[in-house]
């Protein structure tokens, strides 16, 4: 290749290239190329959103650095655990066909109770007129006022403090409450969290007597009802032998089924013996007329004792009634004590069950892990609490800068 073809051609300059493209007769549009842009440059704007971050970010996260690690003070946690529990009952629970219902109640909510129960403003009262909370927290004010409780606060004031220093963990489907007290030392943590099992335990204790009383005076509701059903039902049948004079309708009516039944026989045997003295006597003996007389009042006693079955009549003792209407009646009145009998008898069996169940307690706090004695400090948590800040005060300065941006751009 020779040196002439690779040497580029030269760009003919914008006149020339005009010219050249009148004298060819044709149109041809002209591109003019910008310079190309420069190095970068620290602009002021720069420097503003430097400052920015440094002030925004830096300046906080080294103060609250400084303040964990130099001016905060130590706290210790101490840690239990307890659950709700019930008595399972015993084999006599299970002959009463499932009276417990009337003398308890399930432990369901109970755990719930006391969950929000440790978040109240009575057992901080509680534990405060136990255990002087207020000078134990209000002590490290001078020193700590960002973690210590400020001096001359009010019950409601303390109650929001009492919700940063004990932390809760509650599982609703196994019942499990856990609780985390945090305190300036190692002993009065264990203090704090020994009181809030103290004061689980008598919450659930008056849960235990408001349930015992309850199901004492429900059942004993209960019994006097049925006594006076009972006495209802009893008199009303007393009444019934009274008005009628019978005691038993059912026993009387076979009592007259066996006289009827006996009328019946003394009918057969008249007719036998009209029979045969019609067949070995005159028409004018008078035996004949005797047995004719006996058939007739024989016949007349048993329709007079049918009669008395379906009629209203005066020979029965029941003036004005008749049998179907009496058999009826007892009948209802037979029921109706039976029924108050069992019920009594059942009401009965819940109010004794009632008893045994309040003579032990149904329900117990088990705790299964104890209060400790924490050894080290584990708060505050520095080192978390210092990136949870790093991180928010960087995104609170980014979205500023964004919005910033956003805005300058637009304007």
């Amino acid at each position: 290749m020779s040196d002439n073809s690779q040497t580029p051609a030269a760009t003919p300059a914008p006149d020339q290239a005009g010219q050249g493209a009148n004298k060819g007769g044709g149109q041809q549009t002209v591109v003019r190329i910008k310079p190309m842009a420069g190095p970068a440059k620290m602009r002021k704007r720069h420097g503003r959103l430097i400052l920015s971050f440094a002030l925004m970010v830096l300046l906080p996260f080294v103060v609250t650095v400084s303040y964990l690690w130099l001016i905060a003070e130590d706290q210790y946690s101490s840690t239990t655990g307890f659950t709700v529990r019930q008595d399972e009952g015993n084999a006599a629970s299970d002959l009463l066909g499932g009276l417990t219902q009337f003398a308890g109640g399930s432990t369901s909510g109970d755990s719930d109770i006391l969950y929000e129960f440790i978040q109240s403003l009575e057992i901080v009262k509680n534990v405060n007129a136990a255990l002087d909370l207020r000078s134990h927290y209000e002590a490290h004010w001078d020193t700590d006022p960002v973690f210590a409780l400020q001096p001359g606060s009010s019950a409601e004031d303390l109650l929001g403090y009492w919700q940063r220093i004990v932390r809760l963990s509650y599982d609703q489907g196994t019942g499990l409450i856990e609780v985390r007290v945090l305190a300036y030392s190692g002993d009065m943590a264990q203090k704090i969290a020994s009181e809030i099992v103290a004061q689980s335990q008598e919450m659930i204790n008056e849960l235990n007597d408001q349930a015992r009383g309850d199901a004492l005076r429900y059942a004993q509701q209960d019994l006097q009802e049925a006594l006076d059903r009972l006495k209802t039902a009893r008199e009303a049948l007393t009444q019934f032998r009274s008005r009628t004079q019978i005691v038993d309708p059912e026993a009387d009516l076979q009592g007259r089924m066996g006289v009827m039944n006996n009328l019946q026989q003394q009918l057969a045997e008249a007719l036998i013996e009209h029979d045969l003295l019609l067949q070995t006597t005159s028409g004018n003996d008078p035996r004949l007329a005797q047995a004719k007389r006996r058939i007739e009042v024989i016949q007349d006693r048993i329709r007079i004792e049918r009669e008395t079955f379906v009629s209203e009549n005066t020979d029965t003792g029941a003036v004005g009634e008749d049998y179907p209407k009496l058999i009826a009646e007892f009948e209802a009145l037979t029921v109706d004590r039976q029924y108050a009998e069992e019920s009594y008898r059942a009401a009965l069996s819940a109010l004794e069950l009632a008893r045994a169940k309040a003579d032990r307690q149904s329900r117990y706090l088990a705790t299964y892990v104890r209060p400790t004695l924490p050894e080290t400090s584990e708060f505050p948590r520095r080192f978390v609490l210092s990136g949870l800040a790093l991180l928010f005060l960087t995104l609170f300065w980014s979205i500023l800068a964004l919005i910033y941006y956003s805005i300058r751009d637009r304007s």
